[in-house]
């Protein structure tokens, strides 16, 4: 037993003691693109913390008007404040906006048009993840609620902003646990069945699919959309997972930062020639592969048409 517990406490310290190496290793790609922003607006959700924060910040940096749509706008504050101190970009402004209300949605997408003429770049990155049961303020299931209708709602009220400023872009955050989801159209709300880890794979492979029919019906526009997985990242989205808490601290040397985290984002939002591969899905800054259930034009377009049926909406 004493073996095993010293065995065990040298292969942690060699760990620690190689962390730096072994993150580099890990770190992924780089967003190695040099385009300034000067004037061009930027959206992006849930930046008050980990990858969209950093995503805010070295938009910022390269010159941007950028929008941090958050739900605690006293946490989007401070991050607004902390990069405009860090970036010397006084155009980092804070918006109030809750993906589980419809009505919050709404809201935020009224506000801004009103506010800004132009949008370049929209960034659909805040989500949850295993979150115990429970619906939105509209009774959606709260993965499939904030991480799918959510993002769908928003970008269809801001879609024509974006043709109007094109060349435009929309960025959506997904994750390679997508190869684990499954569309329910039986059971889209997990009424029947229920499993939080489930229940966000499912909502990954939405978001997959939305960007895949998104891009599709942008065609012309001038606007061009993508999907990334950012990496194994340390952020708040686990919270709702003891286990997944333990699990990210005791192998922090192999999960990515956020910054890290951000640099795909950061490469499908920024980098030159992209537009032929519109729809596609990105890791480590490069275009990587899908599962074959995220491929299936009939089944993104089914969850098209009963996404704009559950909001409301019309969306050809």
């Amino acid at each position: 037993m004493l073996v095993i517990l010293g065995i065990l406490i040298s292969l942690f310290s060699f760990l620690y003691m190689a962390a730096p190496f072994i993150r580099k290793f890990f770190a992924g790609g780089v967003c190695r693109t040099s385009a300034q922003l000067p004037g061009k607006v930027v959206v992006i959700t849930g930046a008050n913390t980990g990858i969209g924060k950093e995503t805010a910040r070295e938009l910022a940096r390269r010159g941007a008007r950028v929008y941090i749509a958050c739900r605690d706008v006293l946490k989007g504050e401070s991050a607004a404040s902390e990069i405009r101190a860090d970036t010397k970009n006084s155009q980092v402004l804070v918006r109030k906006l809750d993906l589980s209300d419809t009505k919050s949605i709404r809201a935020f997408a009224e506000n801004f048009l009103a506010e800004e003429k132009e949008l370049h770049i929209l960034i659909n990155n805040a989500g949850v993840m295993m979150c115990p049961y429970s619906k939105t303020a509209d009774g959606f299931e709260t993965h499939l609620g904030v991480n799918h209708l959510g993002h769908f709602l928003l970008t269809y009220l801001l879609v024509e902003q974006l043709k109007k400023s094109a060349p435009a872009r929309v960025v959506n955050l997904s994750s390679v646990v997508h190869h684990a989801g499954k569309i329910r159209f039986h059971d889209l709300q997990g009424e029947k069945r229920y499993s939080r880890g489930f229940a966000y794979c499912h909502s990954k492979l939405a978001n997959v699919l939305f960007t895949r029919q998104l891009a599709k019906k942008l065609q012309g526009t001038g606007v061009t959309t993508y999907v990334v997985h950012p990496g194994i990242v340390r952020s708040e989205l686990v919270r709702h997972s003891f286990l997944l808490c333990l699990l990210w601290r005791l192998f922090s040397p192999l999960v990515k930062s956020a910054r890290q985290g951000a640099q795909t984002t950061l490469h499908c939002a920024l980098a030159e020639g992209l537009e032929p591969l519109s729809g596609k899905y990105f890791s480590d800054c490069r275009k990587a592969w899908v599962s074959p259930k995220a491929r299936n034009n009939q089944t993104a377009e089914r969850l098209w048409n009963v996404s704009c049926e559950l909001l409301g909406i019309q969306w050809e």
